[in-house]
């Protein structure tokens, strides 16, 4: 298995620091791809399993992808 990865920021606005985690899987709903996220303020979890998009262009390497091995 992978190991998670994380990355943060400041939110300003919230006076907290929003860290994520991620296993960088791409999912499919029968609507959208996403990643899974955990959401932490400080340290402190607020959002398990958060659905974040992939975006445009990853969607379409990722069709490529599976375009030329099939």
């Amino acid at each position: 298995m992978l190991g998670k990865q994380q990355e943060g920021q400041l939110i300003e606005g919230l006076g907290v620091i929003e860290t994520t985690e991620t296993d960088n899987v791409v999912r499919w709903d029968g609507e959208k791809l996403y990643v899974e996220h955990d959401i932490y303020h400080n340290g402190q979890l607020v959002h398990s399993k958060y659905k974040r998009r992939v975006t445009r262009e990853v969607a379409q390497a990722l069709a490529e992808i599976l375009r030329d091995h099939h």
